[in-house]
């Protein structure tokens, strides 16, 4: 009797598909470290003060970019005048680097927030004219809590805040835009009840308007070409355009142009009222559509799983919905 040995037959598809698994690279064979000094160089776009920000020799650092360009097929980094600067791919790939590190990070032993002891840089864009109301509550309320973080403040937003949220430049914007992509989380925190101002000595208002005539008189407005600009929403059509006289770059500016002469100007209810005795104003309700503006706390959704960042947000919320 004959046996024949036995034996496996793989089936063409089988074989195809072991072949193309096998050729994909394996996450055990790549050195993770190198993912924080990408992070790092990415933050600092700067070989130096990622090596110093990493507790590392400058060579090290550049080692690793150097082994980074080949783990992803790409420059990631150029030459920048002193510095460096990211390429497409870089860019692309942060957002995902950074919340993988977060995630790893929050998980590790000891490695809750604590806002006491923490000295962490937070960097907020809190969007004029609500500068004026809400800078000094958050700087004094972190101030109080949690003495050794340092907060870093800027008034306005620009083309390039999306970009700066989604790479965390910035951590958090507090203003009346509200950010419409699923990317970014958004979280309405109080309305604005919106007034028309004009000076206790114009000769034609002395008590409440319409509309229509409050479109004839001359306006003073936050310049519209400002991106964002405050004052957009009431000048949409060329013929609200016409009636501007005064553009000026932030709304105490515009507030102290009407004091003085026969214009009038559109500007949340808190801020008229208290500058309304020092500038001789007048604060009427203001008869148009658009009578109050929602004040949003907005944020990159990457950002989200950092315990640090958690405890910065409940506190925005907690300070700004309880004034």
């Amino acid at each position: 009797m004959t046996v024949e040995s036995e034996s496996v037959v793989m089936k063409p598809e089988q074989h195809s598909g072991n072949l193309h698994e096998s050729s994909k690279p394996q996450l055990r064979m790549v050195d993770l470290n190198l993912l924080t000094v990408f992070d790092a160089v990415m933050q600092e776009q700067n070989i130096t003060r990622a090596a110093h920000m990493l507790g590392m020799s400058q060579p090290a650092v550049s080692n690793a970019v150097a082994r980074l360009k080949v783990m992803f097929n790409d420059e990631l980094f150029v030459r920048y005048g002193r510095g460096i600067q990211p390429t497409a791919r870089a860019f692309q790939l942060f957002g995902s680097v950074r919340q993988a590190l977060q995630l790893v990070q929050n998980e590790l032993p000891g490695s809750g927030f604590e806002p006491v002891s923490s000295e962490r840089v937070f960097n907020l864009c809190v969007c004029s004219p609500l500068d004026n109301y809400l800078t000094s509550i958050i700087f004094n309320r972190v101030a109080e809590i949690a003495p050794n973080i340092h907060l870093v403040f800027k008034s306005s937003l620009n083309q390039n805040t999306e970009h700066q949220l989604r790479y965390q430049e910035i951590e958090f914007v507090l203003g009346y835009e509200e950010f419409r992509r699923p990317e970014f989380a958004c979280v309405p925190l109080f309305n604005d009840e919106m007034v028309l101002v004009a000076s206790k000595k114009h000769p034609r208002i002395n008590g409440p308007l319409t509309e229509n005539s409050v479109y004839q008189e001359e306006h003073a407005v936050v310049a519209l070409d400002r991106y964002a600009s405050f004052s957009q929403p009431w000048y949409d059509t060329p013929d609200k355009q016409s009636r501007i006289a005064y553009q000026g770059m932030a709304l105490i500016s515009v507030l102290n142009v009407v004091s003085q002469t026969n214009l009038v100007a559109i500007a949340p209810r808190w801020l008229a009222e208290e500058f309304s005795e020092k500038l001789a104003l007048q604060v009427l309700p203001l008869p148009m559509k658009v009578n109050s503006r929602t004040c949003y706390l907005s944020w990159h959704e990457a950002a989200g799983r950092d315990r640090g960042h958690q405890w910065m947000e409940e506190l925005l919320v907690n300070v700004c919905r309880h004034q």
